[in-house]
């Protein structure tokens, strides 16, 4: 069915947080759904390629002249509401007005909330009350009359203050809950793609860490050649002679009475660079700061980023100490260190930083230069991450263009932003003209490099990610592949780029139901990932979970069902007891339990998910009757059959005046309907319910549902004395 508004939501907030409503105003529209989830008939219409459009009245209301009608009218054709909230908002009467107006519409489950400052509840207390951020027309139930009462609601809300929900999350959170579908099967799919543009800034090799140590030596010592003064020469030879004891000192593990020989690893040296250089080099700070930005960027190749920003940060004060703020150096430092913040996800920070070495860039070299579209390219790096694709084309265009004026069309780094603006292209939606882009910077790296070579491995990577976009599956496996290879032989066993490409193909051949090489894949890139994450991480909790379904799609039940305890207990730990996640991946967990006969476990699960879902959704949401489906096929399981047949009567009564009559969950409560009855042998309603749920079953993302109903229609005929229908579904 077709949605019958206008807009898709409808934003209310506070002028004084206008920032925020641009902000979700353009992630929402923005966002491109993921394709398998596209066209999939929920509780507010099938869900489209995009979110858009949504109503935002100060670029929706440019021309009106009745602000008033104007309003009232785009809140009567907008399908959800969104609040901003914040003590701002909860003090604005026009806010408030658009609440109450939406809840008359008869929309009061249609409301979502964005937290962004305050605190939910702080007007209880008085001393707090400043604080409250929800308006009261959101907390308060609408009565019959259409009035406010004295009864409070709890909202369904993201939260972005500090601590809490990044920017990425919260707006995945208001979509799931505005399209009606599950907040994980949006959080996989950007789990899947948020690593592709890791940079490989340097081989993690010993000739490149020293190749890259030397070279910085030498480009100190050359900016001095010049002077001949005898006592500077002196000096210099004295710094040479330094660097050379340094090197050759790092060197020394090779001794086997030190290390260990042959397996020597750049990690090492570099470990026993970064543990030296503070002390052997006091007496020369700028040497001291060269290498320390050297070895950074080199821990920010091998992925060690925690490691390698405090070097950069202790390299840039070094260098403000020595320069001042406003040199190129002190640019180059800011600019790597910006890199190393950004893929360690620390967005606002990185933001500053390459923000301040551009500045420094424009003006000492001038706007054609290497650096600069460097930096630019970095920036646009940051927009990708935070969802601002429309600030970081610009970006992308002007670093092309001034690496086109200096190198010509055919340069490894021109290749680089042919990428950078197929993906930016792909990240908006528009995956036929990101391919056009990512085609051309693949064809250019091949040319470039033959062999293998990191941009190349990269250049592979994106265009797979649009290929499997577009459904081209078979090439964009072979891609993934082909980038996999690649990257091995240049990072070695461990890496972040790593992980990422394994999760990348693990996705693409999960999607055509290759679930063996799915597995095979995801156990690489889980292990990977704690060796780089530790043992317990909501990143490793989502990699399990991913590798549960797999599991279970594939028919090992008892590895899903273990490694989805792991991944519940850890989202627990990782995330709190309240969380969604947790409700979700414990009421899969519940249907597999009672599959395999743990029914007082599965009990357990079930009523935590309840109690989750009621507060966060409320009583009349689909994902609170899919977890009380399941709570009825526990009790057909234990043969309640009485009240198996009442839970998913409150099931159905939730899910029919939400959801299209054919929808799967609507078939799964009916097939649960009738599995009680022919457990109370009412065998000719039991087999009206049942034939009737069958075909809509096949619709299910629960591999082993159909087979279910098949085996449910085979006992009704069972116990009915009818043999040979029983046959015709035996499984």
């Amino acid at each position: 069915m077709n949605t019958p508004y206008k807009y898709r939501a409808f934003i209310s907030y506070s002028h004084s947080d206008e920032k925020w409503a641009r902000w979700l105003h353009r992630s929402l529209e923005t966002y491109r759904l993921p394709k398998h989830l596209v066209g999939t008939e929920t509780a507010f219409g099938p869900v489209p390629q995009r979110f858009t459009p949504v109503f935002r009245d100060r670029e929706e209301l440019a021309t009106a002249t009745d602000l008033g009608a104007t309003l009232v009218a785009a809140l009567e054709q907008s399908a959800c509401q969104v609040v901003i909230c914040s003590p701002k908002a909860a003090k604005s009467r026009w806010v408030n007005e658009e609440i109450l107006a939406f809840k008359r519409l008869g929309r009061s489950d249609r409301i979502f909330a964005l937290i962004v400052a305050g605190e939910p509840g702080a007007s209880a207390n008085p001393a707090q009350a400043d604080l409250e951020c929800f308006p009261p027309a959101l907390v308060r139930v609408l009565g019959a009359d259409g009035e406010l009462t004295q009864e409070h609601s709890e909202p369904i809300a993201a939260d972005v203050r500090p601590g809490k929900d990044r920017k990425v999350t919260a707006h995945l959170k208001l979509l799931a809950g505005m399209l009606s579908i599950g907040f994980d099967d949006l959080r996989r799919r950007e789990v899947s793609r948020r690593y592709r543009r890791l940079l490989v800034l340097v081989s993690a090799s010993v000739a490149g860490m020293l190749i890259a140590i030397a070279l910085a030596t030498a480009a100190w010592l050359a900016r001095n050649e010049a002077v001949r003064q005898k006592t500077i020469a002196e000096a210099e030879a004295e710094t040479s002679r330094k660097v050379t004891d340094f090197i050759v000192g790092l060197f020394n593990i090779y001794n086997p009475s030190e290390g260990v020989g042959s397996t020597i690893t750049a990690r090492e040296i570099l470990d026993r660079g970064a543990a030296r250089i503070e002390t052997e080099l006091a007496d020369q700070p700028a040497i001291q700061a060269t290498l320390m930005d050297t070895m950074g960027t080199v821990y920010t190749g091998l992925g060690l980023y925690p490691t390698a920003i405090p070097l950069m940060r202790e390299s840039l004060r070094k260098r403000r100490a020595l320069s001042g703020d406003t040199t190129a150096e002190i640019a180059k430092t800011l600019g790597h260190l910006g890199e190393a913040l950004m893929l360690n996800a620390d967005y606002d920070e990185a933001t500053k930083r390459l923000q301040d070495a551009l500045a420094i860039q424009r003006q000492a070299l001038g706007n054609k230069n290497a650096d600069v579209a460097d930096t630019l390219s970095a920036l646009a790096d940051v927009m990708s991450f935070t969802s601002k694709y429309d600030q970081g084309q610009p970006l992308i265009e002007e670093a092309l263009k001034i690496r086109r004026s200096l190198y010509g069309d055919k340069h490894s780094d021109v290749a680089k932003s042919l990428g950078d603006l197929g993906v930016n292209f792909g990240e908006r939606g528009d995956f036929k003209q990101a391919e056009v882009y990512l085609r051309q910077a693949l064809e250019l790296q091949s040319s470039l490099h033959p062999g293998a070579h990191p941009d190349l491995a990269e250049a592979m990577n994106n265009l797979a990610w649009a290929l499997q976009e577009l459904g081209e599956f078979q090439e964009a496996e072979a891609l993934y592949r082909e980038s996999l290879s690649l990257k091995r032989k240049l990072l070695g066993d461990a890496h972040p780029e790593l992980a990422a490409g394994l999760n990348n193909l693990g996705y693409v051949l999960e999607t055509h139901g290759d679930y063996r090489g799915a597995e095979k894949v995801y156990r690489e890139s889980l292990e990977m990932n704690r060796k780089l994450l530790g043992d317990s991480h909501p990143e490793i909790a989502a990699g399990m979970n991913n590798l549960a379904f797999v599991l279970y799609a594939k028919g090992d039940r008892r590895g899903a069902i273990q490694m989805m305890r792991e991944s519940l207990e850890m989202n627990r730990r990782e995330l709190g007891p309240d969380n969604p996640d947790v409700a979700g991946g414990g009421t899969s967990l519940a249907y597999w339990l009672v599959t395999a006969g743990e029914y007082d476990e599965a009990a357990s699960l079930i009523d935590e998910a309840l109690k989750i879902r009621r507060k966060a959704l409320g009583d009349d949401h689909p994902q609170l009757a899919s977890t009380l489906t399941i709570q009825a096929n526990l009790f057909v399981a234990r043969k309640q059959y009485a009240e198996a047949i009442d839970v998913a009567e409150q099931s159905l009564a939730i899910l029919e005046p939400r959801l299209p009559a054919d929808h799967w969950l609507i078939a799964m409560a009916k097939n649960v309907q009738g599995a009680s009855l022919t457990g109370l042998g009412r065998y000719a309603e039991a087999e009206k319910l049942l034939l009737a749920s069958l075909p809509n079953l096949a619709g299910s993302p629960i591999a082993d549902l159909p087979d279910r109903g098949r085996a449910r229609l085979a006992a009704l005929y069972t116990a009915w004395g009818k043999p040979d229908k029983a046959e015709k579904y035996a499984p």
